[in-house]
């Protein structure tokens, strides 16, 4: 799965933040001149074992990294003259304090301080004896949770099965969310996480099965002989059938010697053109009858296929004719049908068919606002925290999971410099900035760029909500802000979202008619859409659902008269049937079967007017 977060994975961001920072001269800095001194260290919250990342000027001649509690480290790993690499000791103050970098005669201290971390999980989405399948999702629950390093499971042969943490989707430092893979042992047993600092975590004792993938079984049949042409059955000795090495020459056929010995053991089964059949499965000498008896309708093992035929259900395994059968043959005679076929089948799985795909949620769109050049445009605050300055606020919600989760901003750009910083310029994510080359900038090849973006543990954090958060730097004008998962989609498994109509970029509801629907043959040319006539009719009896973009919607489903109001009222946070997405978005569920409103639509169309929302789709979940 492709990773979607991983705390772990700016390290690289850091390396190159030395090469692309602004252009503007009092900000060049030469390192050699400037001394020995630290810029910023990543993470800011460690554990013993973790890998972290120093970034200063002079750091040439770097020899020892002294930790909070007086605890040293000489195995360094340099990157340039701005950067250094080093694991965090065991030792470390609990209480943290000023990281501390040395060379052979100076010292530097750190502005920030080093806090130590603890990994402690407090439940799981799982519990104890619960089952969970291949591709389904595992939700882990705790605090420091960035620590996790690792999770091991067993393979489908029994072995060892290592989850490293790029493939984990995490949720700020409090959740993270593994994902079973689709191959693993079934059976009930206990995985582990571990963390940096060596702790063994257990999980809940689940019982593992394998993926669905929406695939079904299916019954397949693999014909073995069928008629061509032979007459009906009339207690005749037309139907014998022979093993290859006991052909006698009398034998209609003879099956090859495996198959003649899979007959002899397992189940297999013959299909007949009748009405009111009669079979009696026996020997060609007609001295051995399986179960020593016919069948005829009404027996279990007989059939009706309810086309004309039926089908016989056969195991000859430990009867006595199977003692008989290599030199008298077998037979199939009796009254009133004709064979048709004889075969095996069996159950087999057939995979569904489905496949990883990426589920994007927009949480902001340029309308038209212009390219970025060192100026301060693309202000975001939160709700609460608006001063006017900004170009949108996100609501609360949204605001605190940007802060703590991977979010992503597309830019339409040929050589874009992105800068993530406050609107105060006080705080610059990372202290650096992005420009192609860097692993969290992607091209996506049609003249856009994305930036991948986590400000989980950086300072930027704790100047947001006064100074807001901004998108600056040069030669890129921002398209649209989002969050974005891979989920697995399992081919036929589950309900699916039939899109019905899609908002042409209509604008807000405020009590007023313009979300007007018709269905085809009913049109007055004041519907903004008329659904064909079959959609039409489904929208009267089944039930279906309207998203709309909106942060307290009030939403009335009426008629386009304003005569006859679904279920007589309107419809606002806190009803059951309008759920909160999450996202800035709210979907009403919607079933019109039996009310009043059903009997006026054809005439006064149907109408979604209220206050506070902006339709965004109409659509079918079947």
């Amino acid at each position: 799965m492709k990773k979607i977060f991983t705390y772990f994975g700016l390290v690289l961001s850091i390396v190159l933040m030395g090469v692309f920072t602004a252009c503007t001269p009092k900000e060049i800095i030469d390192a050699d001149a400037a001394g020995l001194g630290i810029k910023v260290f990543f993470p800011t919250k460690v554990v013993a074992g973790q890998p972290m990342t120093v970034s200063g000027t002079g750091f040439a001649d770097v020899r020892e990294v002294v930790f909070p509690n007086g605890v040293s480290v000489t195995n360094i790993e340099h990157v340039g003259n701005g950067m250094i690499r080093v694991t965090a000791p065991s030792g470390i103050a609990a209480d943290g304090g000023k990281l501390i970098v040395r060379t052979s005669d100076d010292e530097a201290e750190s502005k920030q301080d080093l806090t130590l971390g603890h990994t402690v999980v407090s439940g799981f989405s799982k519990q104890d004896g619960e089952e969970i399948g291949g591709g389904e999702q595992l939700t882990v629950y705790g605090t420091d949770l960035e620590f996790i390093c690792r999770a091991e499971l067993i393979d489908p042969d029994g072995n060892p099965l290592i989850l490293e943490d790029e493939d984990f989707y995490r949720k700020g430092t409090s959740t993270v969310i593994i994902t079973i893979p689709k191959k693993i042992f079934e059976g009930t047993w206990v995985g582990k996480l571990y963390t940096f600092d060596g702790q063994e975590i257990p999980l809940p004792e689940l019982t593992y099965t394998p993926a669905s993938d929406g695939g079904h079984w299916e019954t397949q049949e693999t014909v073995l002989w069928e008629n061509d042409g032979g007459p009906a059955v009339s207690w005749s000795g037309t139907y014998r059938f022979a093993g290859e090495g006991h052909e006698t020459g009398e034998e209609i056929y003879a099956f090859p010697a495996d198959i003649w010995e899979k007959l002899k053991s397992e189940t297999f089964y013959i299909t007949v053109e009748a009405t009111d059949p009669q079979i009696r499965v026996t020997t060609g000498w007609w001295s051995t009858t399986w179960t020593g008896g016919d069948f005829q309708p009404g027996n279990e093992k007989l059939t009706d296929n309810g086309d004309g035929t039926w089908t016989l259900e056969v195991n000859l395994s430990g009867d006595p004719i199977v003692d008989a059968m290599d030199v008298e043959h077998l037979l199939f005679t009796g009254d009133r049908y004709t064979p048709v076929k004889i075969f095996f089948k069996e159950d087999i799985w057939i995979d569904g068919g489905g496949h990883w795909e990426v589920v994007k949620t927009s949480l902001w769109k340029n309308e038209g606002a212009g390219a970025v050049s060192w100026n301060g445009t693309y202000r975001f605050s939160g709700e609460g925290h608006e001063t006017g300055e900004e170009i949108y606020s996100f609501p609360a919600d949204i605001w605190e999971r940007l802060k703590s989760e991977t979010f992503y901003i597309t830019v339409e750009a040929t050589d874009p410099q992105i800068r993530v910083t406050t609107g105060w310029w006080s705080t610059t994510w990372t202290g650096g900035d992005f420009q192609p080359g860097n692993e969290k900038l992607t091209d996506n090849g049609d003249g856009t760029w994305t930036l991948e973006v986590n400000l989980s543990g950086d300072p930027i954090l704790d100047a947001m909500d006064v100074e807001h958060l901004l998108f600056t730097g040069d030669r890129y004008t921002p398209i649209e802000i989002f969050f974005q998962e891979e989920v697995w989609v399992g081919g036929d498994s589950g309900p699916k979202e039939t899109v019905l109509w899609e908002n042409p970029g209509a604008g807000a509801v405020s009590w007023n008619g313009t979300y007007r629907f018709a269905g085809e043959g009913h049109e007055t040319g004041e519907e903004i859409y008329s659904f064909p006539a079959d959609i039409w009719e489904q929208l009267k009896s089944e039930t279906f659902y309207i998203m709309v973009e909106a942060t307290d919607p009030q939403i009335r489903v009426t008629t386009g008269w304003w005569s006859t109001t679904w279920t007589g009222g309107d419809f606002q946070p806190g009803n059951e049937k309008l759920i909160d997405n999450g996202d800035g978005t709210w979907t009403l569920e919607v079933n019109l079967t039996g009310d009043p409103i059903v009997n006026s639509m054809d005439t006064e169309h149907l109408l979604f007017t209220g206050d506070r929302y902006t339709p965004v789709k109409i659509y079918f979940i079947k």
